[in-house]
């Protein structure tokens, strides 16, 4: 999973040094660690690991990496440490939370049912889930293409009891009765916006056509037969040494076991996954056993957002069934086809690439304490393996960017100022002296501003002078407006370019009386697990509010502006492709038992917080 993404915030370009000072503590353990004689790509991503993870004496980070050339792993090093209070490191083989990068296996369950005639991609999900309804009509149009492709309009993700410390049950059908109380935030197949919560309903179409479990599925169909001994579902805590202990504030933390097991809750190991990545080289065949059709890994491949009635324009994000993007743009910059998938859980992170043509696959996965580019690092590896292989000639350069000159007269700009919303922060801007545009953030409370002096170029995009590595453009589609950033990426051989909020109207009234009431009100929820991150460490709180510059929404805890339904609801409002729109959410009141308001957020349950 992907818990929070700010596409926002300014990716700063890893800078490479010896980290000689820390060698002694981070010592490699496992695989090609200690060779001197490492080629160029090995030392160059050794060294970047290795300045990511500096940190005053013992608190210092865990990562893990692999690389796969051919059907041989070539470099396999863990650096950092599995327990920091027991000071016991992290070996090649030690377990990492890999998040969303178990999507894949989601997307290859879905593929090896089709394979045997069990479901159809662009069969509905109601067909396959007959229990399967939403408060939207059109979910019985949604199939199950679009759920493995991120275009299913389902609000997002289901948080509830999502992390936890001890095994919590259940996560898949409370996602499910989530969906059954919401709304369809844009049509199926409209667009795409990352969702988890379409492929945790992979999670029971499977036992639903099978009779198995989900888990058990999996580890039947590929875990097992891929003889991936190291990767599996936390169902039960796990052999102390054999995991990273996550740390938050300092603080050593049990085993974090993730409950949505289809959409980001396997562990494993960089070189286990190479073998997932050498059966989808060799076309669904590992070690001389078929696993799944030539023909599904193609499918797989294919930029699905062609099929959409909306494509984002967002090049870094071409959405295959289950990768992040079937065209990874640092390894498209050297004319080498990638297929890319990231994850992350509450204190993990992975990338895991796959290079079909090129037979070379690379994971790096980190904790928290990382600081570097994981994915820059990961491209850099993978691009200087092949130049080392003779398949290209040179890493590409980095781009040389320069602010263009300006216009001399930016007409219709005053129509671009206001208030653009999106999953957090809304963002506003203002028209400044001169002609040019200033963004602010809505964090905390108040409006911070994020950038400044932006004026429209020559090439229709607003630049800041001296500021190259980023810039603004307002895309109207279908009606919508949207703000769009453009960004260098992290090791600067391609432009980011994506969505990352839509204007919202005034309101059409004011808030109703019911609504009023409430603004200012604070909410604790009172059903996350006691296991839960929220129920063991950080209660989850909301405030309900009203933003002065867009009266008339609903503003949820500082974050989204909704739309009222009635008195008692309020919905989405934003329909954003890719990211900034990913996980929305709808309030419902109701009466609890003792005669007290409970705010509904999804199958979270809040109850108001005394007044102080």
């Amino acid at each position: 999973m992907n818990p929070e993404y700010s596409s926002w915030l300014r990716r700063d370009f890893l800078k490479l040094g010896t980290a000689a000072a820390t060698a002694a503590l981070l010592q490699a353990c496992g695989g090609d660690g200690d060779r001197s004689d490492a080629p160029e790509s090995v030392r160059w991503t050794r060294e970047g690991i290795l300045a990511a993870l500096e940190g005053p004496g013992t608190n210092l980070g865990a990562s893990s990496v692999a690389l796969l050339a051919d059907d041989r792993i070539v470099w396999s090093e863990a650096f950092g440490y599995a327990n920091r209070d027991a000071h016991q490191r992290a070996t090649v083989d030690t377990r990492f939370n890999i998040g969303s990068g178990s999507k894949m296996f989601t997307a290859l369950a879905v593929m090896i049912l089709r394979d045997r005639g069990m479901l159809s991609l662009d069969q509905p999900v109601a067909e396959l889930l007959p229990a399967f309804s939403m408060k939207s009509p059109g979910y019985t149009r949604i199939t199950a293409r679009h759920l493995i492709s991120h275009s299913s309009g389902f609000p997002g993700s289901n948080y509830r009891n999502a992390f936890n410390f001890a095994f919590v049950p259940g996560y898949a059908q409370d996602a499910f009765q989530a969906l059954k109380q919401s709304r369809l935030k844009h049509d199926p197949g409209e667009f795409g916006v990352y969702c988890n919560d379409g492929f945790t309903l992979v999670e029971l179409i499977v036992p639903e056509l099978t009779g198995q479990s989900y888990t058990d599925f999996i580890q039947h169909e590929l875990l097992g037969p891929l003889g991936m001994a190291l990767t599996g579902f936390a169902l039960a805590p796990a052999a102390e040494g054999t995991f990273v202990h996550p740390v938050w504030r300092e603080q050593t933390l049990p085993q974090e076991m993730v409950a949505p097991y289809a959409a980001g809750g396997l562990f494993s190991t960089p070189s286990d996954m190479m073998k997932l990545a050498r059966m989808m080289m060799d076309g669904g065949v590992f070690e001389g056993r078929r696993i799944v059709s030539d023909g599904a890994l193609q499918d797989m491949g294919v930029d699905q957002s062609a099929m959409t009635r909306i494509d984002p324009a967002a090049p870094s994000w071409r959405w295959g069934l289950g990768w992040d993007t079937v065209q990874q743009p640092g390894l498209d910059a050297a004319g080498l086809l990638a297929w890319k998938k990231g994850g992350d859980t509450q204190f993990f992170h992975c990338d895991f690439i796959v290079l079909p043509q090129a037979r070379l696959a690379a994971m790096l996965v980190n904790d928290n304490a990382f600081t570097g580019n994981r994915l820059a690092l990961l491209e850099g590896l993978l691009l200087r393996a092949a130049q080392e292989r003779g398949m290209i000639s040179a890493v590409p350069s980095a781009i040389v960017s320069t602010v263009p000159p300006a216009v001399s007269v930016t007409p219709g700009a005053a129509e671009l100022i206001g208030i653009y919303a999106r999953d957090n922060m809304p963002v506003q801007v203002l028209a400044e002296a001169g002609g040019t545009l200033a963004f602010r953030f809505w964090t905390a409370g108040e409006w911070t501003v994020a950038d400044k002096g932006l004026r429209l170029r020559t090439d229709g995009w607003w630049w800041a002078d001296g500021v190259a590595e980023r810039c603004y453009a307002f895309k109207t589609v279908e009606g919508r407006r949207y703000l769009i950033q453009r960004s260098l990426s992290g090791n600067q051989l391609y432009w980011d370019e994506v969505p990352v909020a839509e204007w919202l109207p005034e309101a059409l009234a004011p808030l109703p009386a019911a609504w009023q009431d409430r603004v200012g009100s604070q909410w604790r929820c009172i059903n996350d697990d006691p296991e839960s991150f929220e129920g063991r460490y950080e209660p989850r709180t909301g405030v309900i509010g009203e933003l002065a510059e867009r009266p008339g929404y609903v503003m949820w805890n500082d974050d989204q502006l909704l739309r009222v339904i009635n008195g008692n609801e309020a919905g989405m409002t934003v329909k954003i492709p890719v990211m900034a729109g990913r996980d929305l959410v709808e309030l419902r009141m109701e009466k609890g038992e003792d005669g007290e308001d409970r705010l509904h957020v999804g199958t979270l349950v809040f109850r108001p917080m005394p007044e102080i």
